[in-house]
């Protein structure tokens, strides 16, 4: 007769720490030093108290050592021990709200961090999450780790309920998560949350109902005799009499193993035991087999502006500041380490998921902008030294033929394809500076009376193009050499405008803007893209609108007609920033049947826009049976609170832009919102028939079902994106694009309309108590910006898709002077093929001092990758994301990189170069 194994509870002493949510940081921070000196007393006093885990997040050292410096040796002794386990990460980061790139630069930073006190906990640790993206297991496979521990997302079933295998159940609270690509991970759900070993009580009486509760709780759910209790919970103080709790807790249950232990301990234990087969649960973790009110989703949409300041900023440092820095380093400037880091950390601080949801109360959002612009400011920064430093190294001697006053500037691609469309730059075509003397009354004059002239734009090869001058008259403006004191002076400035054509990918060209008589006869006519005074067309799109101000877009390559798109519809929100919820029996407001103002407000070669004005009117905001239900704590789905009769203006400004080689049709939407307790989307009606969708996650095309499973309640369907959305069919497909509008909603209206969220105005942060959030109903201005592109149902193969990411990303333009250099005046320092991977990073490693470049494969099956090794390139190799070897190896021939890329799969190459 074989015996029952002795059950262990695994005691994990933690807090879950939220730098700030419903406190502003520092008044968190400050309970944070408090937590900390008592966990170091209590480790110190205590052997019996073994261990604690630090949350998962290495900016917690970061946050008590500006308090307490002092302690710096006396923590590290602590780690260096293994009682205090820190990292992986930085923070912890919402998963769906956040780019690939971020969360990789957390990955790495947090093992950075961590490393320097000699200890690296290598636990995929996501406690409270808002749901997790398909691949996780990949990017914890990729960083060395081999499990992922996580509170929401999954459904589990218990022992005594087991089901087979499916999308978004398991059989026990232990699983198998597998990612797209076939990465595989042990998943731990806390099936009873991270709290369910918290404040053990020393009391046996107490002891006694606590743990025939808590071990039944763990029972129900484990699939081994090894049970998990995590000591512990949001802010939660230490519990410093642990040992005797656990002391009580052994007398009462001899069969059980009571230890205060640690995750990798715990892990080890589990991955022994395997009493049970484990469900395989496959991708993204999102609840979806519940009622769907629970779900978090609509937090993509509290606070949009935070949404759309995170994106800049990520886009910035990892589509413009990363790439050009290490361009500039080819040009002999020093790769910025350190800068990034700073920047990337000040950005990582708004992505924890109480702060980049929009979750918090105002005074952490406030903040919020703050950092926002921090991080920023040193991107910008970083643009512009690299910028400069390569444009000084391009050979735009060419120009030296159209005169000394000829203008040179260079425009940079930081995409990973291809790219032409129209660029703005403004330039300086005269200068004179203060150091030169004279009054300033001269020197403007000076400026104000110089005669433009004739002007022509041309490239290297001395084609005139057509473009756009605007004169900007007088500016004033300064130089901060290495070497001087500032040098001011005042310009004359203009401001070009023009299509530039097949830039390389990562690649640059350079331009000149030239007058005097070269210029003259240098006119380019060029064909309007305007056929009447509401129609745009090029090659590609026709673009029609109508009375109400909606557009009708023919895709001529496959025929196929999109109509009704721009339509706004406005209902009221009585929700919170985690949930929107309409009002009962209301009917949705749109501008179907509001006439607009329509007209045509630019008409070039290269570009045609149209602009509409629609002057609506909307309730003012919810009725005061809201505030009463809110001061009641109501649960948002039970109220019963309407909106009130009375109406505020809402005039909604639409500028519909086509390109002469645009693929899409760019929109972007202004207004000033003064409405309260509502939520304004763009729809997009597709009327493609399809009964799943594709749709932009974290180094993913995700495909998810338009209709929501047989548990789900809400009304609303609502989801996550990143760049775009995509109904395709078997012949045609349309994607719509955004800029940091995280939230859409294929609807169920039988036209598979995509509507994406452009604002949601809510008063309270909704979570166990009552915040009210004043700020959260987004009163004022706000511009957003989105792309519609119709391809052929294959977004992939039809570009779609890469136009949909190169629309993230903005040009980058300088001007320069007439000299030599060593960097032609059209060129790109590498050169690949990869039609199905999407371009994600061109970085330097701060370890090897190598370049690193990372693609991902968008499709589901195998791809290739062929890069051309530079001339001075002496070793090419793949790497982790850590930017460690990997043992896989590459094929060099004929002085080209090859490899073919698994399904989803995540790939870095190292390129070692001459030094």
């Amino acid at each position: 007769m074989t015996s029952q194994p002795k059950r262990t509870a695994h005691i994990i002493s933690h807090t879950h720490w939220d730098r700030e949510w419903y406190l502003p940081y520092e008044k968190h921070h400050m309970r944070l030093i408090r937590l900390m000196d008592v966990l170091m007393d209590t480790l110190e006093k205590d052997t019996e108290y073994k261990s604690f885990y630090l949350d998962g997040q290495t900016i917690i050292l970061e946050d008590y050592l500006q308090v307490r410096p002092e302690q710096k040796e006396r923590l590290e002794r602590y780690i260096h021990e293994g009682r205090i386990f820190i990292g992986p990460w930085y923070i912890l980061q919402d998963a769906f709200l956040t780019s690939g790139e971020a969360n990789i630069r957390n990955m790495q930073v947090g093992h950075k961090d961590a490393a320097r006190y000699g200890q690296i906990s290598k636990v995929g640790y996501f406690p409270d999450t808002f749901g997790l993206v398909g691949q996780t297991p990949q990017l914890m496979r990729q960083s060395g780790i081999d499990n992922a521990l996580f509170g929401r997302g999954v459904k589990p079933t218990g022992f005594n309920n087991t089901v087979a295998d499916s999308e978004y159940e398991s059989s026990f609270s232990e699983l198998i998560w597998e990612g797209p690509d076939g990465s595989q991970v042990l998943g731990i759900l806390f099936a009873n949350w991270y709290s369910n070993g918290n404040e053990i009580p020393t009391d046996p009486e107490e002891a006694k109902i606590f743990w025939d509760r808590k071990l039944a709780d763990a029972e129900k759910y484990a699939s081994t005799s090894e049970l998990l209790y995590m000591n512990g919970c949001d802010h939660q103080p230490i519990q410093t009499d642990l040992a005797q709790a656990m002391e009580t807790a052994r007398k009462l249950y001899p069969d059980t193993e009571f230890v205060h232990s640690n995750f990798p301990k715990y892990l080890d234990a589990v991955k022994k035991a395997k009493e049970g087969e484990l469900s395989v649960v496959r991708g993204e973790l999102r609840s979806q087999r519940t009622d769907g009110w629970g779900t978090l989703v609509n937090t993509a949409s509290a606070r949009v502006y935070l949404k759309q300041m995170n994106q800049q900023g990520q886009v910035l440092l990892e589509k413009v500041a990363e790439p050009l820095a290490s361009f500039a380093r080819l040009a002999g400037q020093e790769y910025p380490h350190d800068k990034l880091t700073y920047a990337w950390k000040t950005l990582m601080q708004n992505h924890p998921h109480d702060s980049i949801c929009g979750c918090s109360v105002d005074e952490v959002h406030r903040e919020m902008v703050t950092r926002f612009a921090k991080s920023r400011n040193v991107a910008e920064s970083i643009i512009e030294e690299s910028k400069q430093a390569v444009a000084d190294s391009v050979n735009t001697s060419v120009f030296s033929a159209y005169g000394d006053d000829a203008v040179p500037f260079v425009v940079f691609n930081t995409t990973g394809w291809k790219r032409s469309g129209t660029v703005s730059v403004d330039l300086d075509v005269a200068r004179v500076y203060f150091r030169d003397g004279g009054t300033l009354e001269e020197m403007s004059r000076q400026m104000k009376e110089l005669n433009l002239g004739a002007r022509a734009v041309v490239d290297a090869q001395g084609k005139p193009l057509a473009f756009k001058l605007e004169d900007l008259g007088l500016r004033f403006g300064y130089d901060l050499p290495d070497d001087k004191f500032r040098q001011p002076y005042m310009a004359r400035a203009v401001r070009v405008t023009f299509e530039a054509e097949q830039l390389p990918a990562l690649g640059l060209k350079a331009f000149a803007l030239v007058g005097g008589k070269a210029a003259e006869g240098m006119q380019v006519a060029g064909n309007s893209l305007v056929k009447d005074d509401h129609v745009m067309e090029n090659d590609n799109l026709r673009v029609e609108t109508a009375a109400n101000g909606s557009i009708t877009i023919t895709d001529k390559h496959t025929g196929r007609v999109y109509s009704d798109l721009l339509i706004y519809e406005d209902t009221g929100d009585i929700g919170n920033e985690y949930m929107y919820k309409q009002p009962e029996g209301e009917e949705a407001l749109t501008t179907k049947d509001l006439k607009a103002s329509i007209r045509m407000i630019e008409d070039t070669p290269y570009r045609a826009v149209l602009e509409i004005v629609h002057d609506w009117a909307i309730p003012a905001s919810a009725d005061k049976l809201l505030d009463q239900e809110q001061v009641e704590l109501i649960y948002f789905p039970q109220r019963k609170a309407q909106r009130v009769k009375e109406t505020v203006p809402m005039k909604i400004r639409t500028l519909v832009s086509l390109e002469r080689s645009g693929c899409g049709v760019r929109i972007e939407a202004s207004f000033n919102n003064q409405a309260k307790d509502h939520r304004v989307r763009m729809l997009m009606p597709t009327d493609i028939q399809a009964s799943k969708h594709n749709v932009d996650s974290m180094f993913e095309i995700a495909t998810r079902d338009n209709i929501p499973s047989k548990e789900w309640e809400n009304p609303s369907n609502a989801q996550h994106q990143q760049a775009f959305v995509d109904v395709s069919g078997e012949e045609a497909g349309l994607t719509v694009a955004n800029f940091g509008l995280n939230e859409y909603e294929v609807l169920r209206d039988g036209r598979n309309t995509i509507a994406v969220t452009l604002l949601r105005s809510v008063g309270e942060l909704g979570d166990w108590g009552h915040f009210p959030t004043p700020d959260a109903q987004c009163l004022g201005d706000h511009t957003v910006q989105l792309e519609i592109i119709p391809h052929n149902g294959k977004g992939i193969d039809a570009g779609a898709y890469q136009e949909a990411y190169q629309f993230q990303i903005p040009w980058t333009v300088t001007q320069t002077g007439l000299h030599e250099g060593g960097i032609p005046a059209e060129y790109a320092p590498y050169a690949f093929e990869a039609p199905n991977l999407a371009f994600s990073a061109w970085k330097v490693s701060e370890n090897t001092g190598d370049d690193m470049l990372r693609w991902y494969n968008m499709k589901q099956e195998e791809s290739g990758l062929q890069l051309q090794l530079p001339a001075e390139a002496e070793q090419a190799y793949k790497t982790t994301i850590l930017e460690e070897a990997s043992d896989d190896q590459l094929t060099i021939r004929s002085g080209r990189a090859e490899l073919t890329a698994g399904p989803c799969e995540i790939v870095t190459i190292g390129i070692r170069r001459q030094s």
